[in-house]
């Protein structure tokens, strides 16, 4: 199966809280899991995105779609990046695992949809 894992992170404020021993182990942890998922052929894709407040919103309003600058001011968690693995939804859950023990902001572990056509 292919899961999505998607990792979300505080904006700003969060980070500056932390120390800069605590931001270098979180990068060497995410580059030590995407190794792993990349020597075992686990990984299909992975990425960071940049942070939210250079996204463009597209909403429906007004009967046309209206892009905006970034998000609303309420948003204290955002994607912050991806793996699309190929693993057992245990493995999905057990790699989402092992990095929000020490990051401890949420991941969301999703199954990605089979587009597989129909058999005749």
């Amino acid at each position: 199966m292919k899961y999505m894992i998607m990792m979300f992170g505080g904006l700003g404020e969060t980070l500056a809280n932390r120390s800069p021993e605590w931001i270098s182990g979180m990068q060497k942890l995410m580059m030590e899991i995407d190794g792993e998922l990349r020597e075992n052929g686990e990984l299909l894709a992975s990425d960071a995105l940049v942070d939210p407040a250079q996204a463009t919103t597209v909403r429906f309003h007004n009967g046309a779609p209206l892009p905006t600058d970034g998000p609303f001011a309420e948003v204290k968690e955002s994607l912050a990046g991806f793996w699309i693995v190929d693993v057992s939804e245990e493995r999905a859950i057990e790699i989402a695992s092992r990095a929000v023990a020490y990051i401890e902001f949420p991941m969301e572990v999703r199954r990605l949809m089979d587009h597989q056509p129909p058999q005749s």
